[in-house]
Protein backbone atom coordinates (compact mmCIF):
# COMPACT_ATOMS: atom_id res chain seq x y z
CA UNK A 1 0.00 0.00 0.00
CA UNK A 2 1.16 3.58 -0.76
CA UNK A 3 0.75 6.33 1.84
CA UNK A 4 0.23 9.95 0.60
CA UNK A 5 1.38 11.53 3.98
CA UNK A 6 1.18 15.38 4.61
CA UNK A 7 3.30 16.72 6.80
CA UNK A 8 2.21 19.91 9.06
CA UNK A 9 5.28 20.22 11.67
CA UNK A 10 4.49 23.42 13.17
CA UNK A 11 0.49 22.02 13.67
CA UNK A 12 -1.49 24.83 11.85
CA UNK A 13 -3.98 22.50 11.01
CA UNK A 14 -4.59 21.33 14.58
CA UNK A 15 -4.14 24.98 16.32
CA UNK A 16 -6.41 27.46 13.87
CA UNK A 17 -9.15 24.72 13.00
CA UNK A 18 -8.77 22.62 16.14
CA UNK A 19 -9.37 18.99 14.39
CA UNK A 20 -7.67 16.35 15.83
CA UNK A 21 -5.16 14.38 14.13
CA UNK A 22 -4.06 12.23 12.26
CA UNK A 23 -6.34 13.18 9.54
CA UNK A 24 -6.88 9.81 7.86
CA UNK A 25 -8.79 9.10 4.65
CA UNK A 26 -9.76 11.62 1.49
CA UNK A 27 -13.01 12.49 2.62
CA UNK A 28 -11.71 13.96 6.24
CA UNK A 29 -8.44 15.41 4.82
CA UNK A 30 -10.56 17.43 2.01
CA UNK A 31 -12.80 18.66 5.22
CA UNK A 32 -10.10 19.57 7.26
CA UNK A 33 -8.81 21.58 4.14
CA UNK A 34 -11.55 23.25 4.07
CA UNK A 35 -11.14 24.33 7.33
CA UNK A 36 -8.22 25.37 7.59
CA UNK A 37 -8.41 27.58 4.47
CA UNK A 38 -11.17 29.11 6.48
CA UNK A 39 -9.37 29.54 9.31
CA UNK A 40 -6.38 30.93 7.18
CA UNK A 41 -6.72 31.26 3.69
CA UNK A 42 -3.21 32.06 3.52
CA UNK A 43 -1.42 29.43 5.07
CA UNK A 44 0.37 27.50 2.70
CA UNK A 45 -0.49 23.71 4.69
CA UNK A 46 -3.55 23.88 2.85
CA UNK A 47 -1.91 23.24 -0.36
CA UNK A 48 -0.64 20.46 0.82
CA UNK A 49 -3.67 19.29 1.90
CA UNK A 50 -5.15 19.50 -1.39
CA UNK A 51 -2.02 18.35 -3.29
CA UNK A 52 -2.42 15.01 -0.79
CA UNK A 53 -5.69 14.71 -2.40
CA UNK A 54 -5.61 15.41 -5.87
CA UNK A 55 -1.89 12.95 -5.88
CA UNK A 56 -4.45 10.47 -3.84
CA UNK A 57 -7.10 10.44 -6.48
CA UNK A 58 -4.94 10.02 -9.38
CA UNK A 59 -2.99 6.61 -7.97
CA UNK A 60 -6.40 5.46 -6.91
CA UNK A 61 -7.54 6.34 -10.25
CA UNK A 62 -4.83 4.03 -11.23
CA UNK A 63 -6.29 1.45 -9.73
CA UNK A 64 -3.34 1.50 -7.47
CA UNK A 65 -3.76 1.00 -3.36
CA UNK A 66 -3.44 4.02 -1.73
CA UNK A 67 -4.61 5.95 1.14
CA UNK A 68 -3.79 9.79 2.12
CA UNK A 69 -3.59 11.12 5.84
CA UNK A 70 -2.15 14.48 7.45
CA UNK A 71 0.29 14.32 10.82
CA UNK A 72 1.23 17.11 12.26
CA UNK A 73 3.88 18.17 14.76
CA UNK A 74 3.78 20.89 17.74
CA UNK A 75 4.58 24.69 17.50
CA UNK A 76 8.01 25.03 19.07
CA UNK A 77 10.92 22.88 18.88
CA UNK A 78 12.07 21.12 15.44
CA UNK A 79 12.99 17.86 18.13
CA UNK A 80 9.31 17.64 19.79
CA UNK A 81 7.54 18.67 16.63
CA UNK A 82 10.05 15.81 14.82
CA UNK A 83 8.94 13.40 17.96
CA UNK A 84 5.12 14.50 17.88
CA UNK A 85 4.62 13.62 14.02
CA UNK A 86 6.41 10.60 14.26
CA UNK A 87 4.04 9.29 16.95
CA UNK A 88 1.11 10.25 14.44
CA UNK A 89 2.78 8.33 11.94
CA UNK A 90 2.51 5.11 14.38
CA UNK A 91 -0.90 5.29 14.79
CA UNK A 92 -1.74 6.00 11.13
CA UNK A 93 0.41 2.66 10.49
CA UNK A 94 -1.53 0.88 13.17
CA UNK A 95 -4.71 2.25 11.58
CA UNK A 96 -3.82 0.91 7.97
CA UNK A 97 -2.58 -2.50 9.71
CA UNK A 98 -3.71 -4.63 6.25
CA UNK A 99 -0.81 -6.79 6.31
CA UNK A 100 0.92 -5.18 3.48
CA UNK A 101 3.90 -3.36 3.70
CA UNK A 102 2.84 0.23 3.88
CA UNK A 103 5.59 2.74 1.21
CA UNK A 104 4.97 6.46 1.68
CA UNK A 105 4.65 9.71 -0.60
CA UNK A 106 5.96 12.94 1.78
CA UNK A 107 3.94 15.97 0.86
CA UNK A 108 5.64 19.15 2.63
CA UNK A 109 5.43 23.28 2.10
CA UNK A 110 9.38 23.86 2.72
CA UNK A 111 12.41 23.14 3.74
CA UNK A 112 11.54 22.86 7.54
CA UNK A 113 8.81 20.55 7.11
CA UNK A 114 11.44 18.17 5.56
CA UNK A 115 13.25 17.60 8.64
CA UNK A 116 11.25 15.71 9.49
CA UNK A 117 12.47 12.91 6.83
CA UNK A 118 14.68 10.73 8.77
CA UNK A 119 11.73 10.34 11.35
CA UNK A 120 9.14 8.87 8.53
CA UNK A 121 11.54 6.77 6.87
CA UNK A 122 12.98 5.33 9.95
CA UNK A 123 9.23 3.99 10.28
CA UNK A 124 8.75 2.75 6.78
CA UNK A 125 10.49 3.41 3.30
CA UNK A 126 9.82 6.90 1.37
CA UNK A 127 9.05 6.58 -2.76
CA UNK A 128 8.70 9.97 -3.00
CA UNK A 129 8.43 13.57 -1.61
CA UNK A 130 6.59 16.36 -3.12
CA UNK A 131 7.83 20.70 -2.09
CA UNK A 132 4.38 22.59 -2.96
CA UNK A 133 5.15 25.95 -4.21
CA UNK A 134 2.21 28.27 -4.98
CA UNK A 135 2.55 29.76 -8.39
CA UNK A 136 1.80 33.49 -7.66
CA UNK A 137 2.01 36.47 -10.37
CA UNK A 138 5.23 38.29 -10.92
CA UNK A 139 3.88 41.71 -11.64
CA UNK A 140 3.71 44.85 -10.02
CA UNK A 141 0.71 44.68 -7.58
CA UNK A 142 1.24 41.60 -6.88
CA UNK A 143 5.08 42.78 -5.67
CA UNK A 144 3.49 45.26 -3.89
CA UNK A 145 0.85 43.54 -1.92
CA UNK A 146 3.25 41.30 -0.67
CA UNK A 147 5.79 44.32 0.73
CA UNK A 148 2.64 45.41 2.13
CA UNK A 149 1.32 42.35 3.89
CA UNK A 150 4.73 41.58 5.70
CA UNK A 151 5.61 45.31 6.92
CA UNK A 152 2.04 45.16 7.77
CA UNK A 153 2.96 42.29 10.38
CA UNK A 154 4.42 43.85 13.89
CA UNK A 155 7.39 41.51 14.21
CA UNK A 156 8.20 41.14 10.99
CA UNK A 157 8.23 45.62 10.68
CA UNK A 158 10.54 45.34 13.69
CA UNK A 159 13.06 42.74 12.55
CA UNK A 160 13.41 44.51 9.28
CA UNK A 161 12.81 47.92 9.57
CA UNK A 162 14.67 48.95 12.71
CA UNK A 163 18.10 47.96 11.74
CA UNK A 164 17.76 49.11 7.96
CA UNK A 165 16.31 52.35 9.70
CA UNK A 166 19.54 52.90 11.93
CA UNK A 167 21.68 52.15 8.96
CA UNK A 168 20.38 54.19 6.80
CA UNK A 169 20.96 57.09 9.79
CA UNK A 170 24.27 56.37 10.17
CA UNK A 171 25.80 58.85 7.26
CA UNK A 172 23.76 62.44 8.28
CA UNK A 173 24.36 61.46 11.88
CA UNK A 174 28.05 61.93 11.12
CA UNK A 175 27.64 64.68 8.83
CA UNK A 176 25.99 66.71 11.56
CA UNK A 177 28.63 65.30 13.91
CA UNK A 178 31.43 66.53 12.09
CA UNK A 179 29.44 70.17 11.82
CA UNK A 180 29.42 70.09 15.57
CA UNK A 181 33.00 69.06 15.92
CA UNK A 182 31.73 65.57 17.16
CA UNK A 183 34.01 62.76 16.15
CA UNK A 184 32.11 61.06 13.40
CA UNK A 185 33.74 57.50 14.51
CA UNK A 186 32.15 57.71 17.95
CA UNK A 187 28.92 58.65 16.43
CA UNK A 188 29.41 55.20 13.89
CA UNK A 189 30.53 53.48 16.81
CA UNK A 190 27.55 54.33 18.82
CA UNK A 191 25.36 52.95 16.39
CA UNK A 192 26.94 50.14 15.67
CA UNK A 193 26.49 49.43 18.87
CA UNK A 194 23.09 49.63 19.07
CA UNK A 195 22.27 47.77 16.02
CA UNK A 196 24.66 44.91 17.64
CA UNK A 197 23.07 44.87 20.53
CA UNK A 198 19.31 44.59 18.50
CA UNK A 199 20.30 41.82 16.98
CA UNK A 200 21.58 39.63 19.95
CA UNK A 201 18.33 41.05 21.89
CA UNK A 202 16.41 39.50 18.66
CA UNK A 203 18.49 36.54 18.00
CA UNK A 204 18.45 35.49 21.91
CA UNK A 205 14.70 36.22 21.56
CA UNK A 206 14.76 37.90 25.01
CA UNK A 207 11.22 39.81 23.89
CA UNK A 208 9.52 38.04 26.41
CA UNK A 209 11.71 37.75 28.83
CA UNK A 210 12.04 41.67 29.14
CA UNK A 211 8.27 41.94 28.60
CA UNK A 212 7.48 39.71 31.81
CA UNK A 213 10.01 41.51 33.64
CA UNK A 214 8.13 45.17 32.61
CA UNK A 215 4.98 43.29 33.44
CA UNK A 216 6.34 42.54 37.10
CA UNK A 217 7.61 45.81 37.54
CA UNK A 218 4.52 47.40 36.70
CA UNK A 219 2.37 44.62 39.15
CA UNK A 220 4.83 45.35 42.12
CA UNK A 221 4.06 49.21 40.96
CA UNK A 222 0.58 49.42 40.99
CA UNK A 223 -0.46 46.52 43.77
CA UNK A 224 1.86 48.69 46.40
CA UNK A 225 3.99 46.05 47.52
CA UNK A 226 6.22 46.90 49.97
CA UNK A 227 9.05 44.52 48.73
CA UNK A 228 10.17 47.21 45.97
CA UNK A 229 11.23 50.13 48.37
CA UNK A 230 12.76 47.44 50.70
CA UNK A 231 14.71 45.81 47.77
CA UNK A 232 16.24 49.53 46.87
CA UNK A 233 17.28 50.08 50.28
CA UNK A 234 18.94 46.58 50.72
CA UNK A 235 20.85 46.87 47.56
CA UNK A 236 21.78 51.06 48.58
CA UNK A 237 22.92 48.96 51.74
CA UNK A 238 25.03 46.34 49.86
CA UNK A 239 26.81 49.00 47.87
CA UNK A 240 28.07 50.85 50.59
CA UNK A 241 28.65 48.08 52.67
CA UNK A 242 31.28 47.07 49.42
CA UNK A 243 32.38 50.26 49.75
CA UNK A 244 32.96 50.00 53.40
CA UNK A 245 34.77 46.56 53.06
CA UNK A 246 37.20 48.11 50.53
CA UNK A 247 37.74 50.72 53.44
CA UNK A 248 38.17 47.83 56.32
CA UNK A 249 41.09 46.36 53.58
CA UNK A 250 42.95 49.29 53.30
CA UNK A 251 42.89 50.01 57.52
CA UNK A 252 44.21 46.52 57.70
CA UNK A 253 46.99 46.92 54.84
CA UNK A 254 48.19 49.77 57.17
CA UNK A 255 48.43 48.53 59.71
CA UNK A 256 50.30 45.70 58.61
CA UNK A 257 52.72 48.10 56.69
CA UNK A 258 51.25 47.28 53.28
CA UNK A 259 52.00 43.63 53.12
CA UNK A 260 48.60 41.72 53.56
CA UNK A 261 48.17 38.05 52.40
CA UNK A 262 44.62 37.14 50.86
CA UNK A 263 43.24 35.22 52.97
CA UNK A 264 43.56 38.83 55.43
CA UNK A 265 42.58 40.89 52.46
CA UNK A 266 39.29 38.67 52.18
CA UNK A 267 38.68 38.59 56.34
CA UNK A 268 39.01 42.24 56.50
CA UNK A 269 36.53 42.87 53.43
CA UNK A 270 33.80 40.82 55.07
CA UNK A 271 34.31 41.94 58.62
CA UNK A 272 33.76 45.79 56.98
CA UNK A 273 31.13 44.11 54.48
CA UNK A 274 29.48 42.05 56.71
CA UNK A 275 27.52 44.48 59.16
CA UNK A 276 26.03 46.54 56.06
CA UNK A 277 25.08 42.83 54.42
CA UNK A 278 23.45 41.87 57.30
CA UNK A 279 20.64 45.10 57.62
CA UNK A 280 20.66 44.94 54.08
CA UNK A 281 18.83 41.26 54.51
CA UNK A 282 17.02 42.11 57.54
CA UNK A 283 15.46 44.69 55.46
CA UNK A 284 14.46 42.44 52.57
CA UNK A 285 13.41 40.23 54.53
CA UNK A 286 11.11 42.19 56.34
CA UNK A 287 9.33 43.58 53.26
CA UNK A 288 8.67 40.31 52.23
CA UNK A 289 7.25 39.24 55.38
CA UNK A 290 5.31 42.45 55.25
CA UNK A 291 3.62 41.36 51.74
CA UNK A 292 2.90 38.21 52.93
CA UNK A 293 1.08 39.54 55.58
CA UNK A 294 -0.96 42.07 53.51
CA UNK A 295 -1.79 39.21 50.83
CA UNK A 296 -2.82 36.99 53.94
CA UNK A 297 0.12 34.51 53.27
CA UNK A 298 1.70 34.90 56.43
CA UNK A 299 3.37 32.36 58.40
CA UNK A 300 4.95 32.43 61.84
CA UNK A 301 7.87 30.69 60.21
CA UNK A 302 8.64 33.34 57.79
CA UNK A 303 9.97 35.71 60.95
CA UNK A 304 12.69 33.56 61.09
CA UNK A 305 14.55 35.17 58.36
CA UNK A 306 16.06 38.32 60.10
CA UNK A 307 17.18 35.81 62.95
CA UNK A 308 18.98 34.04 60.42
CA UNK A 309 20.49 36.56 58.95
CA UNK A 310 21.72 38.27 62.07
CA UNK A 311 23.11 35.02 63.07
CA UNK A 312 24.85 34.60 60.01
CA UNK A 313 26.25 38.08 60.18
CA UNK A 314 27.30 37.37 63.43
CA UNK A 315 29.62 34.32 62.90
CA UNK A 316 31.16 35.76 59.18
CA UNK A 317 31.68 39.05 61.68
CA UNK A 318 33.68 37.00 64.36
CA UNK A 319 35.49 34.60 62.41
CA UNK A 320 37.01 37.45 60.47
CA UNK A 321 37.41 39.79 63.62
CA UNK A 322 39.73 36.74 64.69
CA UNK A 323 42.22 36.59 61.79
CA UNK A 324 42.43 40.50 61.65
CA UNK A 325 44.48 42.79 64.20
CA UNK A 326 43.07 45.74 66.10
CA UNK A 327 42.93 48.96 64.19
CA UNK A 328 40.19 51.75 64.04
CA UNK A 329 36.83 50.10 63.04
CA UNK A 330 38.02 46.66 62.98
CA UNK A 331 36.78 44.45 66.31
CA UNK A 332 39.74 42.13 66.70
CA UNK A 333 38.66 38.75 68.72
CA UNK A 334 40.41 36.41 70.84
CA UNK A 335 39.59 32.61 70.46
CA UNK A 336 37.20 32.55 73.92
CA UNK A 337 35.37 35.85 72.00
CA UNK A 338 34.87 33.84 68.58
CA UNK A 339 33.72 30.61 70.84
CA UNK A 340 30.91 33.02 72.60
CA UNK A 341 30.42 34.58 68.78
CA UNK A 342 29.55 31.43 67.40
CA UNK A 343 27.60 30.16 70.17
CA UNK A 344 25.12 33.03 70.62
CA UNK A 345 24.79 32.90 66.86
CA UNK A 346 23.78 29.16 66.87
CA UNK A 347 21.46 29.60 70.00
CA UNK A 348 19.87 32.62 68.06
CA UNK A 349 19.39 30.95 65.23
CA UNK A 350 18.22 27.76 67.26
CA UNK A 351 15.48 29.31 69.36
CA UNK A 352 14.00 31.13 66.98
CA UNK A 353 13.54 28.29 64.96
CA UNK A 354 11.62 26.80 68.18
CA UNK A 355 9.55 29.74 69.22
CA UNK A 356 8.46 30.62 65.32
CA UNK A 357 7.55 26.70 64.98
CA UNK A 358 5.67 26.46 68.92
CA UNK A 359 3.37 29.60 67.94
CA UNK A 360 2.92 28.68 64.45
CA UNK A 361 1.48 25.25 65.82
CA UNK A 362 -0.60 27.35 68.60
CA UNK A 363 -1.30 30.73 66.98
CA UNK A 364 -3.63 31.04 63.67
CA UNK A 365 -2.18 31.87 60.55
CA UNK A 366 -4.08 33.30 57.13
CA UNK A 367 -4.75 30.75 54.52
CA UNK A 368 -2.89 30.80 51.65
CA UNK A 369 -4.14 32.26 48.64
Amino acid sequence: MLLVLCVDLDDDLGRKTGIPTPVIGADDVTEAAVALATADPEDSDVNVLFQGVNIYDELAAGGESVEVAAVTGVDGADVKANRAVGQEVDRVLAELSTGEEVSAVVITDGAQDESVLPVIRSRMPIDGMRRVVVRQAQDLESLYYTIKQVLADPETRGTILVPLGVLLLIYPLVVVANLFNIAGAAVLGILSGVVGLYSLFRGLGLEDTVDGAAASVRNVLYTGRVTLVTYVVALALIVVGGVQGMETVEVVRGVRGGGVTVGVALAAFVHGFVQWLAVAGVTSSLGQITDEYLAGRFRWRYLNAPFYVLSIAVVLYAVSGFFLPAAQGVTSLGLSDLAMALAAGTLTAVLSTLAFAVAESQLPSADPA
